[in-house]
């Protein structure tokens, strides 16, 4: 999945600010330069999923370059694309292989069966909460 995003023109003393515009409140900045600007830019976008995931919220499709350049809060931005993995939108179960000490599997599945769980949804659990 590819966002765009808008970066705007700096002079040597300011941040590179780095705006996502087809999600709402995503940004990032960048006082090191416009290549990390366009980074700190991906890890923005990957939380700004994350959390809207966590809400429930709709993730909204990325839009056209094109789109965004008729937008007159942006005439003179510079444009990129940052690429996000697919695979933090998909639900899609897959079977994984981990090795665990016995005496931690065995705490693992206790947890879970208190809780009334299984291993994996205990897992996930940890995983989407820690």
């Amino acid at each position: 999945m590819k966002y765009p995003i808008a970066i705007e023109p700096v002079d040597d003393s300011s941040s590179w600010g780095v705006v996502v515009p087809d999600l709402p409140g995503c940004f990032s900045a960048s006082d090191v330069g416009i290549d990390d600007a366009i980074e700190q830019s991906k890890v923005a976008i990957e939380l700004w999923i994350e959390v809207a995931i966590d809400q429930g919220q709709v993730i909204p499709p990325p839009q056209p370059i094109a789109l965004h350049r008729k937008n007159k809060q942006f005439k003179g931005w510079i444009w990129a694309i940052v690429e996000i993995d697919p695979a933090l939108l998909s639900d899609d179960i897959e079977r994984v292989n981990i090795s665990l000490p016995k005496k931690v599997l065995a705490r693992l599945d206790a947890k879970a069966r208190s809780l009334g769980e299984t291993r994996s949804g205990y897992i996930a659990h940890l995983a989407l909460t820690g």
